[in-house]
Parts: structure tokens; C-alpha cells; sequence
């Protein structure tokens, strides 16, 4: 009996999701229960089980390939009477979220719109058609280059380079003759290929890269970016968790200075909370939130993750330690769930030793700030006596949507974060 398995519902609002490993070939058996494909939904991957035993007849979704809830994934060809029945040939309706729902794009692991078909019937993500609308292209005279057809960015480019008016666009109009000397009307951007000779590798940019990529460039198309830096004197923070790591990595839990600074981070956005908030384009609405879930940009071996520490402020030095330590090793496994990858309200970006002097992170959109935090350095300084002197110096930047945060109100808030940590004592001093 040949069984056709479909891609479940996941829950959660999935609409689809990317294979991104199987587990079974043509010709192969499986057995019921046992893994059958690995698939990535908003950046969790989500290992399915074989819900029959049997002969693997035929593979219908390739590794890359975006799957819709529903859709045919593979044949199995049963034995005996004793399997169930066929799955339906038309597949379920995808879910929709409701209408009015205030919930966060999940964070830069899980963030980026899903692919839709939409009411055109063409599979393109939001900011596709967002920057089909802008360059004027009919999405439905547009052939997709993607898995399963599905419409990128370069074919709308290309069909737009294709028409007569390529030279001009909302965003970017053509420069024609009238406008002044010397200037020439635009022409369309050709990409070189370079010689086949030349191409030392292929990479195909899939999974969690791409689903990075596409949330990037959703970042930086809707949000104005502002980035502000200061610099932190944190000698007596490297006194401070000196002293308490002995006695923590005891109960064997690195504490590194990421605590300190998510406790500083959640002690600012109590001062400050509109910077606690998310934007919704849709209704033109900035959501404040009332709860504290702070992301912890995290680098695995597929790309960089955001595993969420929910309820920061209610958690001690020590117990954040050991769940930052917890969500980054899970991380780095690939075994965090989909619930772990989603909901911050605010993100912190650091690369520890490795941090540098000064980055601008892109926005965990739709969050409005996220915070860099850069490598100590100790070095020379001029105090306020007149001095001069060692110290541990920091360095930190912030990222804000410009359009509903003012730089001043990005700058007060660092203040805040940068006094918690040249005096980290008053972490421990907060009333209740």
C-alpha cells in the first residue's frame, strides 16, 4: 500500500518549512517511529519520525526545498493491512494567524517572514513583494528561480531589468538628461559571473544562512539603523566577577560578564521602555512590552542563533548564568525548540575575547535596539582627579530604529546601562 506522508502541522502559526536533511533514500526501509526528515521552521529544526514502516517508494521534497503544511514529502510503500490508511490527496489548509495578533516576529533565528502564496498564487516572502510593489513588477509574469519556485529578490530585479521604464524605481529613480550636465539616464546593474575557473566552491546559501540572510535584509529595508557608542570603565565589574566565579563554577557554571550585563541591560529598560518594545509596520504601532525577554545572540556551527532568556529580570546573576550556558551549548547542538528561538523584546550581541573595538549591530527587527557589547581591554586612562592609571575599558554600541527611538533616548539609556556596570554593586541593590 503505497502511504503518502505530508508535511504535519507544527503548531505555532507554521505555514512551511525547509528540508534540511533526510534521513531515508529511495529504496531504503524505514521503520515506524524512527527519524524519517529533519525540517527547519523558523530556524528550529524540527526532526520528524516515520509514522509508518516500510519501502522509501519516492523523496518528493529535496534538501532545500520550502515545504507547505500539507505538502507531499514522500511515499512509503507499507506492508501487510496493518498500516494506516493513505493520507488525504488534498492537502489541509494552512493555519493563519489571527488578524489582530500583537505577537513578535520570532528573534533573528526565527524572524523572517515565510514565503507565501499569497492571493496572486505566487510563492514570494513579504519583502519580495514588498520590493516588487516598489520596482513595479507583476509577481505573476515572474518565473522563480528559488526551491519550488519560488520568487527571490534577483528575479524580481531581473524581470524589472527586463521592461523598457528598468531605469527607474521608487526607491532609486533614474538620473535622465534634463536633470543637469553630465548626467546620464541609469542603467540596469548586470552581475558578473566570474569564470568557472575562478570559482574555487559552490555554496548554496539554504537553511538557517538563508533564513539569516532574509531576516538581515528585511532588518535593514524597514528599519532606519542609528548606531551610538560609549565607552565603559569596568574595572570594578572584572573585580566583581573575579571573586564570585570562584565560588560559582563550583556548581560547574562558567560565569562570564554576560549576566552583569543583561542584569544592567533589564535595569535600563525599566527607565527607558520604549526601548523594551517591537514594531508593528502593519498597524503602524510601536508595542511596548511589560516583560523582559532578552536574546542572547549566540554563534553555532550553521550560522548565528538568538535562544531568548524569558523573564530576565525576575532571574539572579547565577541563574542566568547557568541558563545563558545551557541555551548556548543547546545551540551549538542544534537541540533548541522553536519557543526557545522566539519572543524577545530586546537583544544583546556579543563575541566575548573576540569582540572587538566597535561594531553596528543590524536590528533583531522587529525590535527596535539591540545592544553590542566589545572586548576589555586594559589600558591607560586620565581619571577625575587628574591621575592617571590603569583601568579595564569597554566599549558599547547600540543599534536603534530611528524611527520611533531618538538618539538621545538611545544615549540616556546607555548612560543607565554604562552606570550599572562601572558600579556593579547596584545590581544587587534593585528594591523589589
Amino acid at each position: 500500500m503505497a502511504y503518502e506522508f505530508r508535511l504535519p502541522d507544527i503548531g505555532e502559526g507554521v505555514a512551511e518549512g525547509e528540508v534540511v536533511r533526510w534521513f531515508v533514500e529511495p529504496g531504503g526501509t524505514v521503520r515506524a517511529d524512527d527519524p524519517l526528515v529533519s525540517v527547519l521552521t523558523d530556524k528550529a529544526n524540527v526532526e520528524i519520525p516515520s509514522p509508518v514502516s516500510g519501502r522509501i517508494s519516492q523523496i518528493h521534497a529535496q534538501v532545500g526545498e520550502k515545504v507547505k503544511v500539507g505538502g507531499l514529502l514522500v511515499t512509503i510503500e507499507t506492508v501487510g493491512s496493518g498500516g494506516p490508511a493513505p493520507a488525504p490527496s488534498v492537502p489541509p489548509p494552512t493555519p493563519t494567524p489571527p488578524q489582530n495578533s500583537t505577537t513578535p516576529v520570532p528573534s533573528v533565528a526565527a524572524a523572517v517572514p515565510k514565503p507565501s502564496s499569497g492571493p496572486s498564487g505566487v510563492l514570494a516572502s513579504p519583502f519580495v513583494r514588498r520590493r516588487a510593489a516598489e520596482l513595479g513588477v507583476d509577481l505573476s509574469h515572474v518565473a522563480g528561480s528559488g526551491p519550488g519556485g519560488r520568487i527571490t529578490e534577483g528575479d524580481v530585479v531581473s524581470a524589472k531589468a527586463g521592461t523598457p521604464e528598468s531605469t527607474s524605481s521608487p526607491m532609486w529613480p533614474a538620473l535622465s538628461s534634463a536633470a543637469g550636465p553630465g548626467l546620464t539616464p541609469a542603467s540596469p546593474t548586470k552581475v558578473v559571473t566570474p569564470p568557472e575557473d575562478d570559482v574555487r566552491e559552490r555554496i548554496p546559501i539554504r537553511g538557517i544562512r538563508r533564513v539569516i540572510a532574509e531576516h538581515m535584509s528585511e532588518s535593514t529595508h524597514k528599519a532606519a539603523h542609528f548606531t551610538y557608542v560609549e565607552e565603559v570603565d569596568v574595572s570594578e565589574l572584572v573585580a566583581l566577577r573575579d571573586r564570585m566565579a570562584k565560588h560559582v563554577e563550583r556548581q560547574g557554571v562558567r560565569l562570564s560578564y554576560l549576566p552583569f550585563i543583561i542584569k544592567a541591560v533589564v535595569a535600563g529598560l525599566r527607565e527607558y521602555p520604549r526601548l523594551n518594545a517591537t514594531m508593528d509596520d502593519a498597524r503602524q504601532e510601536l508595542l511596548v512590552r511589560s516583560r523582559y525577554h532578552i536574546g542572547v545572540a549566540t554563534a553555532a556551527p550553521d550560522g548565528l542563533l538568538v535562544p531568548v532568556v524569558r523573564d530576565a529580570d525576575r532571574k539572579s546573576v547565577v541563574a542566568l548564568a547557568k541558563e545563558v550556558q545551557d541555551l548556548a551549548e543547546r545551540g551549538r547542538a542544534g537541540s533548541l525548540s522553536r519557543s526557545e528561538l522566539t519572543g524577545s523584546t530586546f537583544t544583546i550581541s556579543s563575541l566575548g575575547a573576540l569582540g572587538g573595538l566597535l561594531a553596528t549591530p543590524i536590528l533583531n527587527y522587529p525590535e527596535v535596539a539591540i545592544l553590542g557589547v566589545h572586548k576589555i581591554q586594559r589600558r591607560p586612562v586620565y581619571r577625575t582627579d587628574g591621575t592617571l592609571g590603569p583601568a579595564d575599558m569597554m566599549n558599547l554600541s547600540i543599534s536603534l530604529d530611528h524611527r520611533v527611538v531618538d538618539g538621545y533616548e538611545g544615549a540616556q539609556f546607555v548612560a543607565k546601562v554604562k552606570s550599572y556596570l562601572e558600579d556593579p554593586h547596584q545590581l544587587f541593590a534593585e528594591l523589589a
